[in-house]
């Protein structure tokens, strides 16, 4: 049971229960559940939403550590009952603001690490340190940080965000450790780079106020470290999760920042993955002309950048995401009824060029291209296509242990719902259902 725990086989956890005569009915009682989603998952369905798990953990009376887990800010405030949703709303809307201001701090040259920086940083475990680090401890960190970020493209967030988390537990008390100026450094950009995979993979699991304090850490440290490429990756990283959070004029500010950044780093690059975010947040706010300009410069940008040596945290923006980050803009405007006679036919011209070329390290990434391409087929009035290709991404998906997933398929259920007269279409729309409800 420990180890089905530990690897939140939540089948293999339910049939051990019902081996010794814990029924269904008891089961979902305790969980919160249906009975028809016990069933599900007694099949093999995975569970992978970080609140499912933990009230399952609750509703079995499992400490929550036995599964990795522990409460963060969002599900404590529920499981409390203490906050209602209008004033949840509220608080989120002061952190944005909150988080904008440390932000534009930060990026344009204020000081860091000052009095109101302890709101921000988690307390570290008391671990012995050497006495003196050098450039090979720093590799290590960096090495770690390369090896995590690998787990989280192929396998998302949940996969491994407890060892990134655990990992900075250690390298966070490496700061205070004396060391030659050019190792600090570097130390001070390998630990913001592993804040940032801790703050990017909190966000992947559904932990928005955690990403947040990790993004706002990594920034600071990246400032320190006088790196202005990572700190546009920060705040890139940052503006995704408000994008995906349907906050899109929060996101534009941060992706804005981050190009100040990016001018400033030199890397063309880096200044083409900020001004494709920024054409998806035009596009999210129906601003087609202003997501056209911004198209435009990504793709001279792009091809500026074919003769430069790319710094390595922003060669994943290859051929293949500079087809799907496009067409995830041309997507945006394409949900407006206004638009989606122009823009749906763009979107799928663009996506398909983008799902054709993902391998599988690029699993999460290519589930998104792949459900924004059904979606835009069914909005061009190829049902059929949208239906297989939605299956498809739906297949991909149910390996993979991102919460980011099951929000990112609501939009393919909503446009497959619509087509009553498909019986196909109804029947994808309520596998997306039970996917992300479970």
């Amino acid at each position: 049971m420990r180890d089905a725990l530990a690897g939140r086989d939540i089948s293999s956890v339910y049939r051990q229960l019902r081996r010794v005569g814990v029924s269904q009915r008891q089961i979902a009682a305790l969980t919160g559940q249906s009975q028809s989603e016990v069933s599900e998952i007694l099949k093999g369905r995975q569970v992978m939403a970080y609140d499912v798990l933990a009230r399952i953990a609750d509703g079995l009376g499992v400490p929550r550590g036995y599964m990795g887990l522990a409460y963060d800010e969002a599900t404590a405030l529920k499981v409390a009952g203490s906050v209602d949703e209008a004033e949840q709303r509220e608080d989120e809307e002061v952190k944005r603001r909150r988080f904008l201001q440390h932000a534009a701090s930060v990026t344009m040259g204020a000081q860091v690490l000052g009095p109101d920086s302890g709101a921000w940083v988690p307390t570290a475990a008391q671990t012995p340190t050497p006495n003196r680090i050098g450039t090979t401890d720093v590799r290590q960190i960096e090495a770690a940080t390369r090896a995590l970020r690998s787990l989280d493209y192929q396998y998302g967030g949940g996969f491994c965000r407890d060892a990134v988390v655990a990992q900075l537990s250690w390298t966070r008390q490496l700061l205070e450790v004396e060391a030659a100026e050019p190792v600090k450094h570097r130390l001070f950009k390998a630990v913001a780079d592993m804040h940032s995979l801790a703050g990017w993979t909190s966000f992947d699991t559904g932990l928005l106020d955690s990403a947040r304090t990790h993004f706002a850490k990594a920034l600071e440290l990246a400032k320190m470290g006088g790196d202005n490429g990572l700190v546009a990756n920060i705040l890139y990283r940052m503006g995704r999760v408000y994008l995906h959070n349907d906050a899109a004029g929060e996101a534009l500010k941060m992706f804005q920042l981050g190009q100040i950044a990016a001018q400033g780093s030199g890397s063309a690059l880096t200044v083409a993955v900020l001004c494709a975010n920024e054409a998806w947040a035009y596009g999210m706010l129906d601003r087609p002309d202003q997501v056209q300009r911004m198209i435009s410069r990504t793709r001279d940008e792009f091809e500026r950048a074919q003769s430069e040596e790319a710094p390595s945290w922003v060669k994943f923006f290859d051929v293949n995401d500079l087809h799907g980050m496009i067409g995830s803009a041309l997507s945006a405007l394409s949900k407006f009824e206004d638009n989606r006679v122009k823009y749906a036919p763009l979107a799928v011209n663009e996506l398909i060029k983008c799902t054709e070329g993902y391998e599988s390290n690029m699993q999460r990434t290519h589930v998104f291209g792949l459900s924004m391409l059904a979606e835009n087929h069914m909005r061009v009035g190829d049902v059929d296509q949208g239906v297989k290709i939605g299956n498809h991404a739906m297949r991909l998906g149910e390996s993979i242990k991102s919460k980011r997933i099951s929000d990112r398929l609501m939009p393919l259920q909503l446009e497959a719902a619509r087509r009553k007269n498909n019986s196909a279409a109804l029947d994808l729309a309520e596998r997306i259902k039970v996917y992300r409800t479970v």
